[in-house]
């Protein structure tokens, strides 16, 4: 339990990191977080770790390696970003979120450090430097057996390629932060292939064919061993269960079979593909102990991943921010969920591609609500509606601009429209990371006002 001085300590920690250079910029440089790690004594070579970027799908395929380590008896510390509702979130150890008496003893070893940097440098410390500072810390105090880490965005640059890790992965490469990394997938392959260290073991998912150009080159320059999905491990089988999917995985060592994942989405099982592989790596090319592994997986969850959190009707959230990642969530629903009709509330960035995530919800929106999220980067709504009655046309549109009255009002329209029409009316709450984490809240608080015994799911 964290006590109340705990959080008020938190809360002061929490205003003095976002006080700093915001982790949405990016300066291609490493100086300030090697400087910062090697005052601090190099705590993030202290341990073995494990590596991820690509355009989606880090964040859960960094959930199921956590999940098969922990399974495996490992301790593990879990590095994420961003949060959806706790920045807390972000370091978690042995799957559980930093406790803020953990947080609050971490960036008291680390203030001063921060400090020292701020003073030699040109440009004071990051937010993501800082927080990814933290983490070095807080699993080498604790101490984890293996650290995994996401990139915060590309890989080259990025705050975490401080760390030599033993296997990297790359998820599915596509676009987004195109104003950092470039223009064409070639470019952004390159900036995130940046990853992939000397002698290292490189876990490669399913890429366009100039990505995984670019990736196999960087393989040969690093001498690092590619393993490519499709190739040396892939996904035998996929059939859909009762709250989730059942797997058959071929990975680097062995076939896996009978595997239930407690998520939705062809991309998930595509993810734990990926993930089973990752950890065959990292222990060698070893065989794993096939029930381990689907313990493990049994134990994975995502939250804010096309997370039903309530009921009576259903009501997703996603935080889909790109469009690579609408149109997974838009064939997820598609292909998983049997629902009459769709309210799609959305809430995006205004540095994204809006145009390319309506496109992608268009297919399942039958109904779309504009909203805007508590961040100052959030699209006006406004030129929201004008992009939006171009693609949906005006009588699917309609404009609630507080994002808590979007999503209770979406909820009583579709109970209103279930209970007259006896249909299987949803609603979905999309757009960003910030909209699915504020989303989540949201649907807390009104469950409880609505049902005291919370109809939010387990």
């Amino acid at each position: 339990m964290n006590s109340a001085e705990d959080l008020d300590k938190l809360n002061f920690i929490e205003q003095a990191l976002l006080a700093r250079w915001p982790e949405t910029k990016l300066e291609p440089t490493l100086d300030r977080i090697a400087l910062l790690a090697d005052a601090l004594g190099s705590p993030q070579l202290s341990y073995p770790t494990l590596h991820l970027t690509g355009t989606n799908g880090k964040t859960t395929t960094s959930r199921m390696v956590d999940s098969l380590f922990y399974e495996m008896g490992l301790r593990t510390g879990r590095f994420t970003s961003p949060h959806l509702e706790s920045f807390l979130e972000r370091i978690s150890i042995n799957k559980e979120p930093i406790s803020a008496a953990g947080m609050v003893a971490t960036y008291n070893d680390v203030a001063l450090y921060l400090d020292l940097v701020d003073s030699r440098s040109e440009h004071p410390v990051s937010f993501f430097e800082a927080i990814t500072a933290l983490a070095f810390v807080a699993f080498a105090e604790f101490p984890v057996d293996v650290g995994i880490f996401e990139v915060g965005m590309g890989g080259e640059w990025d705050a975490t390629n401080v760390i030599n890790s033993a296997v990297s992965v790359i998820t599915p490469i596509g676009f987004d932060h195109m104003q950092y990394l470039g223009n064409t997938l070639v470019e952004i392959a390159a900036t995130k292939s940046g990853i992939i260290k000397p002698h290292s073991v490189a876990i490669l998912a399913h890429q366009d064919v100039e990505v995984a150009k670019v990736l196999m080159q960087k393989c040969v320059e690093v001498e690092a061993l590619p393993m490519r999905e499709g190739i040396e491990f892939s996904l035998l089988r996929r059939d859909l269960a009762v709250g989730g999917q059942m797997l058959t995985i071929q990975g680097i060592t062995q076939t896996y079979e009978d595997i239930f994942l407690p998520l939705y989405g062809a991309h998930q099982s595509e993810n734990a593909t990926v993930a089973l592989a990752a950890v065959e790596a990292f222990a060698g090319s070893k065989q794993l102990d096939p029930d381990m592994v689907r313990a493990a997986f049994m134990q994975v969850d995502s939250p804010g991943r096309c997370e039903v959190v309530y009921r009576n009707p259903t009501v997703i959230v996603d935080a889909a921010h790109n469009p690579h990642g609408a149109t997974a969530l838009t064939q997820t629903i598609s292909n998983e969920f049997d629902f009459s009709t769709i309210i799609v509330v959305v809430a995006p960035m205004g540095d994204k591609d809006v145009v390319g995530i309506l496109e992608a919800l268009k297919p399942i929106a039958d109904r779309i609500v504009l909203s805007s999220n508590s961040s100052p980067r959030a699209m006006a709504v406004g030129e929201l509606e004008k992009l939006a009655k171009q693609i949906f046309g005006h009588d699917r549109v309609s404009v609630i601009p507080t994002l808590s009255d979007a999503i209770r009002k979406s909820i009583e329209q579709a109970k209103l429209d279930n209970d007259i029409n006896d249909g299987n009316c949803a609603v979905l709450i999309t757009g960003s990371v910030v909209t699915a984490g504020e989303g989540r809240t949201i649907v807390k608080k009104y469950a409880l006002h609505v049902n005291p015994r919370d109809e939010m799911r387990d």
